[in-house]
């Protein structure tokens, strides 16, 4: 990444973009963490029209290897656009 350090306050006001096709994923609404606290993903609202259809469900798991940047407004993820995303599973 770019060495800065973020809190999760920051994050949440930051856009994610995939950088695929250029859709918006919107902002982050949680951070999946291990027990050992090193971050394991990022979780987006996604397309809200398909995730609510699945039971439990509040957005799509990317995980931290396809973070690509973090910048001022805007978070850069890698989502392969021929790979379904990932439900949240609440981590």
């Amino acid at each position: 990444m770019n060495g800065i350090d973020y809190t999760f306050c920051e994050l949440r006001e930051k856009m994610v973009v995939n950088i695929c096709d250029g859709k918006q994923l919107g902002r982050i609404i949680d951070i999946c963490v291990h027990c050992g606290g090193k971050v394991v993903g990022l979780i987006a609202p996604g397309d809200t029209k398909f995730f609510k259809s699945l039971k439990g469900c509040d957005g799509i798991f990317i995980p931290w290897q396809n973070v690509v940047r973090i910048g001022d407004d805007v978070i850069l993820v890698d989502l392969q656009s021929g790979m379904p995303p990932m439900p949240c599973n609440n981590c």
